[in-house]
C-alpha cells in the first residue's frame, strides 16, 4: 500500500524498501500475520505522533468513574440517614458509583434482616437517580450494597400534535335577502274601458 492507501501490489520486501527510500518515507507492517504480510508506505514518525495526540484528547473527554463509600449503622436517626443519601447523591450526579456499607456490632449479626431494611430505606433516598449493581447482602460482620448512576434516556419525545390546539372557526353565511317592490299589474281590459269613457265624453 502507497502512502494515500491504494494498493501497489506484491512484491519482494527488497523492492518494497527500495520504493520506500526513494519517496524518503517508511515500510511499516500494518498486518504482519496476513499472507503474504500486508504493508504501508508512509512517514511512521507523523503516524505516531496522531495517534498520541488521539489518545491524549480520548483520555481528556473520558469521564472517570471512581467507587465512593457511605457508612451507616444499623440504629441510625432518619435525619442522619437523609443527611447520607445527599452525600451519595452529590457522588452520583458526578457519574461515581456509591458503595454503602453498614456495620453491625457484637449481637447486630443475629439481626442482619434489620440492617438490610435500614439499606432498602436509604436506597428510597437516591432511587429517582440510581439503581442497584448489588443489592444488600451480607459480607462478615457488614452489608454491602453497591449503587450506580441511572442512565437518562437520550430518546427524542414525538412532536405534540398542534392540530389538536387548532379551532376552525366556521364561517357562517348570512342570507342576502332583496327587497323588491311589485308594481300592481293594470289589466289591459280596464285601460281600454277608461280610453272609451273619455272619448265618449269628448263627443258631447
Amino acid at each position: 500500500m502507497d502512502a494515500e492507501g491504494e494498493f501497489i501490489g506484491i512484491m519482494s520486501a527488497r523492492d518494497a524498501n527500495a520504493l520506500a527510500d526513494k519517496k524518503n518515507l517508511d515500510l511499516v507492517k500494518i498486518s504482519p500475520n496476513a499472507k503474504p504480510p500486508v504493508c504501508k508506505i508512509m512517514d511512521y514518525g507523523k503516524y505516531k505522533f496522531e495517534q498520541n495526540k488521539r489518545d491524549k484528547e480520548a483520555k481528556k473527554n473520558q469521564v472517570i468513574s471512581e467507587l465512593k463509600e457511605v457508612w451507616l449503622s444499623m440504629t441510625i436517626e432518619k435525619h442522619d440517614l437523609e443527611t447520607k443519601a445527599k452525600h451519595a447523591k452529590k457522588f452520583l450526579v458526578a457519574g461515581n458509583k456509591v458503595k454503602v456499607l453498614l456495620r453491625m456490632k457484637g449481637r447486630q449479626q443475629a439481626h442482619a434482616n434489620l440492617g438490610v431494611e435500614v439499606m432498602q430505606d436509604f436506597f428510597a433516598c437516591v432511587e429517582d437517580i440510581s439503581i442497584q449493581d448489588k443489592k444488600p447482602s451480607t459480607e462478615g460482620r457488614a452489608i454491602v450494597m453497591i449503587l450506580s448512576p441511572k442512565k437518562v434516556s437520550t430518546t427524542p419525545l414525538p412532536p405534540a400534535n398542534k392540530s389538536k390546539d387548532i379551532q376552525v372557526e366556521k364561517s357562517v353565511e348570512k342570507p342576502i335577502i332583496k327587497s323588491t317592490i311589485e308594481k300592481p299589474a293594470v289589466a289591459k281590459t280596464t285601460i281600454n274601458k277608461i280610453n272609451q269613457t273619455n272619448k265618449g265624453e269628448n263627443k258631447k
